[in-house]
């Protein structure tokens, strides 16, 4: 049996519960109602405040905030918390909101990997396998889909919504929904699919080709919304499993999709 281990100088409050195997780290702090499965690692000067309860096997970096206050001038003390998967890795100065409203929570998944500075507002919710490179800003309520990839210091507006396998370069700027599949740049643009993360999740050929060409016909058919939608859900690729995740993606948005940029408005846009 592995024991728990507590530097001397860290300062673990009278309720918190920690599993077998937990490492405390020399001046963290790990409030009340933290509660931490077995194997959680918490580094130097980390604080873990509020209800925060985590699974297994978590890595928390040195200076990293798990539970804060949020940053909501409507809230007013509520009991709401932080929910957190198995295997994530939390590095260096990395920030964790608590919900705002009674009995909310913010949520993060399974082998998530949020890198130094990256922040997360309160009530957002990750799901498995996201990755947030340094100095990525999440506002409230934002939601990320499995595996998708943020790269360094992109900021997301509240309430929007970045899909499954998602990519968005470094300093992009999203402010409405980035259906899942697809790469974002600039501001609120689309610029082709993660065709390298789509077939590392093992997605084949056909699925591949399917969603090109929706892809094609969503962004560029000359179609709104809506017809492009319909056009695709009685196409040939309808019955995509990729596609229909697509589809079922945008009908759901209420901020509205990024639209879509071709490689030459790329480089206008830019400069």
């Amino acid at each position: 049996m592995n024991e728990t281990q507590i530097h001397p100088t860290a300062i673990v409050e009278k309720g918190a519960k920690l599993g077998e195997g937990c490492v405390v780290g020399p001046g963290a702090i790990v409030g009340a109602e933290v509660e931490l499965g077995a194997g959680c690692v918490v580094g130097p000067r980390a604080v873990l405040d509020g209800r925060v309860k985590m699974g297994l096997k978590n890595r928390i970096g040195v200076g990293a905030v798990i539970g804060g206050e949020p940053q909501d001038i409507s809230y007013a003390g509520a009991k709401t918390g932080v929910e957190v998967g198995d295997g994530n890795i939390f590095r260096e100065y990395v920030t964790v909101h608590r919900g705002t409203k009674e009995g909310t929570s913010t949520v993060i998944g399974n082998g998530c990997f949020l890198m130094v500075g990256a922040h997360v507002a309160h009530n957002c919710r990750l799901a498995d396998g996201v990755v947030l490179v340094n100095g990525v800003m999440l506002a409230g309520h934002v939601e990320v889909e499995e595996k998708a990839f943020l790269g360094g210091a992109v900021v997301v507006h509240q309430f929007v919504r970045i899909g499954k396998l998602a990519m968005v370069r470094g300093q992009t700027r999203i402010g409405m929904d980035l259906p899942p599949y697809c790469m974002a740049v600039a501001t609120n643009a689309v610029c082709g699919l993660n065709l390298v993360g789509i077939r590392r999740a093992g997605i084949g050929v056909e699925g591949r080709k399917a969603l090109e060409r929706v892809y094609e016909e969503f962004f560029f058919g000359g179609k709104n919304r809506v017809q492009a939608l319909g056009a695709i859900r009685l196409g040939k690729d309808a019955q995509s499993p990729q596609v229909k995740e697509f589809c079922d993606f945008i009908e759901k948005t209420k901020r509205g999709i990024c639209h879509g940029l071709r490689a030459g408005d790329l480089r206008e846009e830019e400069n």
